[in-house]
């Protein structure tokens, strides 16, 4: 028996077949999304459940209720009526919400997740409807072990946490930062299979320096200044300590950390509880995989290329690690591949000694690689790095709109037959450079990928594919293949090893299409492929402390996998002896 939460459990018969074992009945048991039904009970649960009369006479299959749904999401006037809508539906059942989520996976993402999902953490006081997750807070902290018990399920296997420091590109958002953790939750159950019932949404309500929160009455987080310091890293290591004695299984994504804080957090307690950054350590392998694939559509290697990253922020200096990575991996030293890359945030370039942060620096330039320059000030700007290096990838990191302008971009189209140019800032309105512009200016030559969704570009009646560089191809199969491996660490190799089978995956199977990312429909694929990977990894270096894992075969390694994860179907059920 699987004891998921004090009002249900997963069971078998004495045939093996799967059934749900519920303590409530009646009117609770429709209020509950894990348990609620709806017009699929059949007549007999309805009996004996206490619910005859209390839903039409018609008995619906899923199939019925997810096409009804479906119908209403489509009847939704705009994005945001559209996020709403889905959330209801997720409050009021999870097997439907998740059902719908994966039929329509393609349209419904950039609603759940980026770029609707930045309003909505925006605007979440105004939205809020319904209590998901956990908030933790000043106010709360001393309270941490009751707060955990007190939530609904009893296995939590999975955290995406956030102090909400750095949404996206929108910055501080306070309270609202729950939103993020909630639409990737999802993403880990449409995308990988990780089962809702063994997740848990974080805010980590730490104050907020955001005037227009502080002064709105109706904003529903702390209204203080946020947090910093020392009294900051006491409650994150309060929380990290609960966690380990309530649930010592658990996987935490840290997400949308500022970049003063996000690798101290990572350092700080990435060996104290298996956790990985999503924006540093996500991020950088899906970038890496996409450098990958566009160098293969070139038939290059990724050590041919030299490479610009604007932006040095969390999500910059981890997209530069990752590349560093990958140079090493295909043959070059550390030091000739950071004389390989150049990262630049708006001071100019990031050089050692100079002008590089503590976390920047392993990705920083080396002084003398600018000696030789003409350049107007003390450190090269992002045009003069362009001119002097003359660079075959720009990737953009920055949130700052429209940053890669024509000039930018016509004068790094004279660096190569094949510009590879990722913009790749979230949501859409941040974006460096739209694709349809990028395509025009190179004359039809550039290879594009960006973080938001974009339609294809035609082009001189040619159509251009643009690939959408999302976290979600790496993420939900990182985290599954630690929850399977029960790992003590999420290492790098395993961050490493996303990257390329996502690569591969797309090569396999997109090559000829002219794709450097696959479609968005196929991310349950892509996520068993990666999440197989990964454990592989995991076995490999140690992380994995199971010793049942069929590592040496991946063709059997992959059904394993796929024989584990959560699919959105009705179970019968049978009401407990102790039901309440």
């Amino acid at each position: 028996m699987a004891r998921l939460s004090p009002y249900f459990s997963y069971q078998r018969d004495s045939q093996g077949n799967p059934f749900l074992e519920v303590r409530l009945r009646g009117n609770a048991l429709l209020r509950m999304a894990a348990t609620n039904k709806g017009t699929a009970f059949t007549s007999d649960e309805r009996r004996a459940l206490g619910l005859e009369g209390m839903l039409p006479p018609q008995v619906c299959t899923l199939e019925d209720q997810v096409a009804r749904l479906y119908r209403g999401y489509c009847r939704q006037p705009d994005d945001i009526a559209k996020y709403q809508y889905l959330r209801a539906m997720q409050e009021r059942s999870e097997v439907r919400f998740y059902a719908l989520l994966q039929r329509h996976l393609e349209e419904m993402m950039p609603i759940v997740y980026t770029p609707t999902v930045g309003k909505a953490v925006q605007h979440y006081s105004d939205l809020y409807q319904a209590p998901r997750g956990i908030t933790v807070s000043p106010q709360n902290i001393d309270y941490i072990d009751e707060i955990l018990c007190n939530y609904p399920l009893l296995d939590v296997r999975m955290i995406v946490a956030t102090d909400a420091s750095a949404i996206l590109g929108i910055g501080d958002q306070g309270h609202g930062g729950l939103a993020i953790c909630i639409g990737k939750l999802a993403l880990y159950t449409a995308g990988a299979g990780v089962s809702p019932f063994h997740t848990m949404p974080v805010n980590f309500d730490v104050g907020t320096d955001r005037q227009e929160l502080l002064g709105d009455p109706q904003y529903l987080g702390v209204h203080e200044p946020r947090l910093k310091g020392d009294e900051y890293f006491a409650l994150l290591d309060r929380f990290v300590d609960a966690v380990k004695r309530r649930w010592p299984k658990c996987i935490i994504q840290w997400e949308d950390f500022a970049k003063d804080v996000a690798f101290k957090v990572l350092l700080r307690y990435k060996d104290r509880v298996p956790s990985f950054n999503d924006d540093i350590q996500g991020t950088g392998a899906v970038t890496l995989a996409g450098l990958i694939a566009a160098c293969k559509r070139k038939d290059e290697r990724l050590i041919d290329q030299r490479i610009v990253v604007a932006g040095a922020g969390a999500g910059g200096v981890g997209v530069a690690k990752a590349i560093q990575d990958g140079l090493v991996h295909e043959g070059l030293s550390r030091e000739q591949a950071r004389r390989q890359m150049f990262v630049v945030d708006a001071a100019g370039l990031v050089v050692d000694g100079v002008s590089a942060q503590p976390y920047q620096q392993p990705v920083s330039q080396f002084a003398d690689s600018f000696a030789d320059w003409e350049i107007g000030g003390e450190l090269p700007t992002l045009l003069e790095v362009m001119a002097h290096a003359k660079p075959t990838v720009l990737l953009g990191l920055t949130g700052v709109s429209g940053l890669f302008n024509e000039p930018l971009v016509r004068r790094m189209a004279e660096n190569t037959a094949r510009p590879i140019i990722f913009p790749l800032s979230n949501p859409t309105a941040n974006c460096e450079a739209i694709p349809q512009d990028l395509i025009c200016w190179t004359e039809g030559r550039a290879i594009v990928a960006t973080g938001s969704p974009f339609e294809d570009v035609v082009y001189n009646d040619q159509r251009y594919a643009v690939g959408q560089g999302n976290n979600a191809f790496v993420f939900p199969g990182i985290g599954f293949a630690a929850i399977l491996g029960r790992c003590s660490r999420v290492s790098d190799a395993m961050i490493i090893a996303s990257a390329f089978a996502l690569a591969e995956y797309t090569d396999r199977h997109y090559r000829a299409l002219d794709r450097i990312f696959p479609p968005i429909s196929d991310l349950r694929e892509v996520s068993l492929e990666v999440a197989a990977s990964v454990l592989a990894a995991a076995v490999r270096d140690g992380s994995a402390t199971r010793d049942d894992i069929p590592a040496d075969d991946f063709v059997t390694l992959r059904e394993y996998i796929r024989s584990r994860a959560w699919q959105p179907a009705y179970l019968p059920y049978v009401l407990a002896d102790d039901a309440l």
